[in-house]
């Protein structure tokens, strides 16, 4: 469901699925958690794969990134489709969260497109 790939200061974990939905919200945060609780406390999620995102899934995704900053972390985002990006934007989620359309670099002042 979840590919991590590791860089010098922050991780990939990009989401191997099309269809992010209820079904696989819980099995998703607990994949996110368990990273962050390892001691990966700066990643970034590529959407590019997935099409479609539903409640359940945005909810698990806010979820691990209250747990992210919790514990010092954080969590940015990328690759959103066109309307995975109108949602993010209609629901302020985009507000929650650092959006990037291409692969983001961390700096020791923040993510940096």
């Amino acid at each position: 469901m979840v590919e991590i790939e590791s860089h010098s200061n922050y991780h990939v974990a990009t989401i191997m699925i099309a269809e992010a939905n209820m079904e696989q919200a819980d099995l998703f945060k607990h994949a996110l958690i368990t990273e962050l609780d390892s001691g990966r406390k700066q990643i970034v999620i590529s959407f590019e794969k997935v099409q479609y995102i539903d409640s359940s899934f945005l909810g698990a995704l806010v979820a691990a990134l209250k747990h992210a900053l919790a514990n010092g972390g954080d969590l940015a985002v990328y690759g959103l489709n066109e309307n995975i990006l109108n949602l993010f934007e209609m629901i302020r989620m985009d507000k929650v969260f650092k959006v990037f359309q291409t692969l983001p670099t961390l700096y020791s002042g923040g993510w940096v497109a």
